[in-house]
């Protein structure tokens, strides 16, 4: 059985002070979960959330991490700094890394790769837009993205990685996937893993990040290969966020 998984990705948002209030939200309510919890943090906050998240429940991570080990790279942030602040996750792929900063599918699995070898879990995002979705082009875009990933990893890592579907055009858009459409996919992307490790396909988890909230988590939830959350907006808001969490 497959343990659940909430992270939040804060995205560009925080400061110290709000940041305070959040975690210690969360920190006063979670205290032992049936599921697993997590933020993803703007890297200038992760000191903070190592400082007051250590010995809770709630995991910390960083929203991306770069496909470099060291050197001149002025702005990157490497796997092992992440792990100097005892990140557990890193997001990788991001529709908005992907659209905003031109990251391809190759870089998208080389961040992956150096996540693994840093001791981190890449949580692996892939998803179409409304482009693709109507003209039934998604499992095509979708298959290539995790395809990439898959193809640079080994049997063994497979089982290491976290992968989030984030259907871009249901994000901040009004319009909704229906559970069964992204089981659809899920069972899709499991199939896939499947095809070149069924024990780790077993086990990794998918998580949906298509505007979870908590009026739709229940339902989203209760879907076989939906196996958590990956939250925007919703991450911000103790109680939205606690109240997705208590669905999972």
């Amino acid at each position: 059985m497959r343990r659940k998984l909430i992270a939040g990705n804060w995205k560009m948002n925080g400061s110290l002070a709000a940041n305070a209030v959040l975690l210690n939200g969360l920190k006063d309510e979670i205290r032992e979960t049936k599921s697993s919890v997590a933020v993803c943090v703007p890297a200038p906050y992760l000191a903070q959330c190592q400082a007051a998240l250590a010995g809770t429940a709630i995991a910390w991570g960083a929203q991306d991490v770069s496909v470099h080990e060291s050197g001149a790279y002025t702005g990157e942030i490497s796997g092992a700094m992440l792990a100097d602040f005892a990140c557990t996750y890193a997001i990788v792929g991001h529709s908005e890394r992907r659209s905003y900063h031109g990251e391809t599918s190759e870089v998208v699995a080389k961040k992956t790769e150096r996540a693994i070898k840093s001791g981190l879990t890449p949580i692996v995002c892939v998803g179409e837009s409304l482009e693709d979705r109507e003209a039934g082009r998604t499992d095509a875009v979708v298959g290539e993205q995790i395809d990439a990933v898959l193809a640079l990893l080994g049997p063994a890592d497979l089982a290491k990685i976290v992968i989030a579907y984030e259907p871009v055009w249901a994000i901040g858009t009004g319009r909704t996937a229906t559970p069964q459409m992204a089981q659809d996919v899920h069972a899709m992307l499991r199939s896939r893993i499947a095809a070149r490790n069924s024990a780790a396909a077993e086990n990794v988890q998918i998580l949906y990040g298509g505007s979870m909230k908590p009026d739709n988590a229940g339902e989203l939830l209760a879907m076989a290969d939906i196996d958590g959350g990956l939250i925007g907006g919703a991450s911000l808001k103790a109680a939205d966020f606690l109240a997705i969490i208590r669905a999972a």
